[in-house]
């Protein structure tokens, strides 16, 4: 761990200049102290780094300390640096992990690629945390040790202990054989096995987690997309939800979505009013008249007639509420 928050360092100093002690501590998630010690670590072992005193001072390197990665085209360091740039990573915790790494890969690059892919990847914004209306994508977030604690089950390839909370249900433990981590919409799930029953979970919703000695029952190879689309299609076929026909204004169309448990139906472009039409599931009739009731004038249950009735009867009491303006 320290040598990788060593070799981070180096690559700071070499891509930024000079930098504080507590420029650098915010950037490695560390202590100042911390980066005193492994600043004289550095030294000791011959790195040339040197501080500078003053108001503007900080420590720096001396110019020519690098290493570089050749075979890597204009193109390629591109996509990487452009795929820094979205939030899939955190959602599976691996957000520190993603900016040391191109750090490694811009310090690493040859010179006449460095500079150019660095400005491009300016150019490109993947998944921004707000979209043209200003809503904020909301990401779910998973305690650091419960994450790591996942992903290291994951890849090892040994069983999982999970303290799950589960939907309208008290937490408890259970044990599982991982498969494998999927983010969809900036939320993160765990596909495993139970008891040799396929079971997906949301990550959101552990509490905690351990990975366990005992090796998990698994393929060695696996398809997650094929898994997923197989999981998806009996979750849509399955289960007491609510089905909901509706017509949507289009600018809110992503904000429905956002709201549904799963989409049924879709019909292809604008119906003659401009407006789409889909079908979609909901946890119940609660959860439906809530979502509907955000949108206001921009969306409209067409089936089921309860839902209707219901959205019908609280617009009327919300109207007569407002009735007496004086």
């Amino acid at each position: 761990m320290r040598a990788d928050r060593l070799v981070s360092l180096v690559l700071l100093l070499r891509q930024r200049g000079r930098l504080t002690a507590d420029a650098l501590a915010q950037e490695l998630e560390v202590s100042t102290r911390t980066v005193l010690r492994d600043i004289e670590a550095l030294s000791a072992a011959g790195v040339p780094v040197y501080a500078e005193r003053g108001r503007h001072g900080g420590f720096a390197l001396l110019p020519g300390f690098r290493t570089e990665l050749t075979g890597l085209n204009h193109d390629e360091a591109l996509a990487l640096l452009a795929t820094g740039s979205g939030r899939g990573e955190q959602v599976l915790g691996l957000g520190s992990a993603l900016a040391s790494a191109l750090r490694k890969v811009v310090d690493a690059l040859p010179e006449s690629h460095r500079t150019t892919a660095s400005d491009a990847a300016q150019r490109f914004l993947v998944d921004p945390e707000t979209d043209l209306l200003a809503r904020r994508a909301v990401v779910e977030e998973v305690a650091g040790a419960t994450m790591a604690a996942v992903r290291r089950a994951v890849l090892s390839g040994r069983k999982l202990r999970i303290h799950y909370a589960a939907a309208d249900q008290a937490p408890r433990w259970r044990t599982v054989d991982p498969i494998g981590l999927v983010t969809v919409r900036d939320r993160g799930y765990l596909l495993a096995t139970r008891s040799g029953e396929d079971r997906t979970y949301r990550l959101s919703r552990v509490l905690a987690a351990e990975e366990l000695p005992e090796a998990a029952q698994r393929p060695n190879r696996v398809d997650l997309d094929r898994i997923w689309r197989e999981r998806s299609a009996r979750f849509l076929s399955g289960g007491a939800h609510l089905t909901v026909r509706v017509r949507v204004n289009p600018v809110r169309r992503e904000e429905l979505l956002g709201t549904v448990l799963a989409v049924r139906a879709d019909d292809p472009g604008p119906g003659a009013d401009g407006w789409s039409r889909l079908e979609v599931a909901f946890q119940d009739a609660r959860h439906a008249e809530w979502a509907l009731w955000q949108l206001g004038p921009d969306a409209e249950a067409l089936a089921p007639a309860s839902l209707r009735r219901a959205l019908h009867d609280r617009a009327t009491s919300v109207a007569a509420r407002y009735a007496d303006p004086g």
